[in-house]
């Protein structure tokens, strides 16, 4: 600002020359003088200005360099500071590392000293080891001689008394266990499966799996058949199914591994009786019908499930599934309803122990959705259903419950347990399921044959229609503690080897008899 009010007053200069210069002329020579005294004062009076500006414009700088000083020698002597104080920091740090230095290298001293010490030890119990060795030995020698034993016998005697006292303290032990664990367990689990029970007190209804069809009369037969056999050709390459048409009065057997194309076959038949036009054209279309009738009605039943329970949304491929196991059975029972009894189960027993109630149901439910495709797919119905669970984004406990219902996995959650122990309520009450009498007779061929493979055992009984086993042992060769044993090794195998409804009950029995003539 203080250079361009100069140049500012220089300009100012020149216009007043010029001005009187102007005015010097329009004056003439009579006003010379006079203008060229005008102009000299105006000259004067610009130089005066511009002196003065100049003066003020060398006293700006100089205060704006001594400023400009001051705020270098402050930044300078920051910067001195944080210097200073990074000196100090490392300073620190120094003495810090020179002492642990000093503290390293006398623990290295101490470690050494320790270590010299141990290879001293180490030496003086290898030379004991040595002497102790053939102290031994000698006394070895020496009690063989004395006992008429050789090592290898006198190993053989001592393993044996000590197996014996093994098995002793086993059966103890685990007899201790029980008790401990019953006395712990028994009440509160016969309190909450007793509330599950008496909370879910429905009626139960044996459904078998329909493979019969009633006719109206034997014509109705000729006419399924068709000429040259074209209806029923027909049916089966519609369906799925292999009619069998036999003496059977007023009936017809329709076999099919798959429920549901049993399902629609029987269904297809009976509207076809109905409407009486039994012809490839017409079987096509009732066929067709009836399958996207029995599609809507899936998804129906299972919607209706899952709203029966209240557990929320779940997936439509899984709403149908569950509608899918409303036409399978397993030993006679029904699947769908035993889902629901299971899901129910859980769920009350889940409440009774603060568990998450709709979780225990959604797991309950869904335990047994692979028996839905397992009849489409390889694999058991635990593998298919857990894949299943995966696919549609379950819960990892719901997954882990349906792949260890059966002991396939070990379970990882307590809600787990609750579906292991409300499947078994479920499947084991008496009328819920049935079973063929060569898988009967099997079954108790090979819980008498897994209890009587133990030595010591006299002879093995299967009783209460397999749900117990008794087992006779010799008093001379088994005790009271290896009885415990005994039976818990059988209950293992049974768990692991078979394959059965609810519980077994395995029971030792241990009779010793002494008897004398008196003469």
């Amino acid at each position: 600002m203080p250079y361009g009010n100069m140049l500012t007053s220089v300009l100012v200069g020149i216009v007043g020359i010029l001005i009187g210069v102007l005015i010097m002329k329009a004056l003439g020579k009579a006003g010379l003088d006079q203008a060229r005294n005008q102009a000299q004062s105006i000259l004067d009076e610009s130089n005066a200005k511009a002196e003065t500006i100049l003066r003020q414009a060398d006293l700006d700088g100089k205060q704006q360099i001594y400023e400009m000083t001051l705020q270098a020698e402050r930044e300078l002597k920051a910067q001195r500071n944080k210097v200073q104080q990074l000196e100090n920091k490392l300073s620190r740090r120094e003495d810090s590392i020179s002492y642990r230095e000093e503290n390293l290298i006398a623990k290295e001293k101490k470690i050494e000293d320790k270590n010299r010490l141990v290879d001293e030890k180490l030496t003086n119990l290898n030379k004991m080891e040595t002497t102790l060795q053939s102290k031994i030995d000698e006394q070895t020698t020496v009690l063989e001689r004395v006992a008429g034993l050789t090592r290898e016998e006198a190993r053989q005697e001592l393993m044996d008394t000590i197996e014996k006292k093994n098995t002793k303290e086993i059966g103890a032990w685990l007899r201790e266990q029980d008790d401990i664990a019953q006395q712990r367990a028994a009440e509160n689990a016969r309190t909450v499966i007793a509330n599950a029970i008496q909370r879910y007190a429905q009626e139960e209804v044996l459904d078998r799996t329909v493979s019969v069809v009633s006719l109206p009369n034997e014509d109705m037969k000729g006419r399924i058949i068709g000429r040259e056999g074209r209806n029923i050709k027909a049916i089966e390459q519609a369906t799925g199914v292999d009619l069998i048409i036999d003496d059977t009065p007023d009936a017809i057997t329709v076999s099919c591994f798959d429920p549901i194309r049993r399902e629609v076959a029987r269904q297809s038949l009976e509207i076809l009786m109905k409407d009486g036009r039994i012809q490839p054209t017409r079987i096509e279309e009732v066929v067709s019908k009836v399958t996207k009738s029995l599609d809507e009605t899936i998804m129906k039943i299972g919607d209706e499930a899952i709203f029966r329970l209240g557990i929320g949304r779940i997936n439509k491929e899984l709403v149908k599934m569950v509608g899918r196991l409303r036409y399978r059975y397993s030993y006679g029972q029904n699947v769908l309803e035993h889902s629901i009894e299971v899901a129910t189960f859980a769920g009350i027993m889940a409440a009774e122990l603060g568990l998450n109630q709709n979780l225990a149901k959604r797991a309950g439910l869904l335990h047994d959705i692979g028996k839905a495709i397992d009849f489409e797919q390889e694999g058991s119905h635990v593998e298919l259903g857990a894949r299943l669970a995966r696919k549609y984004g379950e819960n990892g406990i719901v997954v882990n419950a349906i792949e260890s219902h059966h002991g396939d996995k070990p379970a990882s959650d307590i809600i787990s347990v609750l579906v292991s122990a409300a499947d078994t309520l479920s499947a084991a009450r008496p009328g819920a399921r049935y079973e063929s009498m060569e898988n009967y007779i099997q079954r108790l061929e090979q819980l008498e044959q897994i209890a009587g493979s133990y030595d010591g055992v006299e002879k093995a009984f299967a009783i209460q229609a397999g749900r117990e086993v008794r087992v006779m042992v010799q008093p001379d060769k088994i005790n009271d503690d290896g009885m415990i044993k005994i039976a818990h090794d059988i209950r293992e195998r049974i768990e692991n080897e078979m394959t059965y409804p609810g519980q077994i009950k395995v029971t030792l029995i241990r009779e010793v008899r002494a008897q004398e003539i008196a003469q």
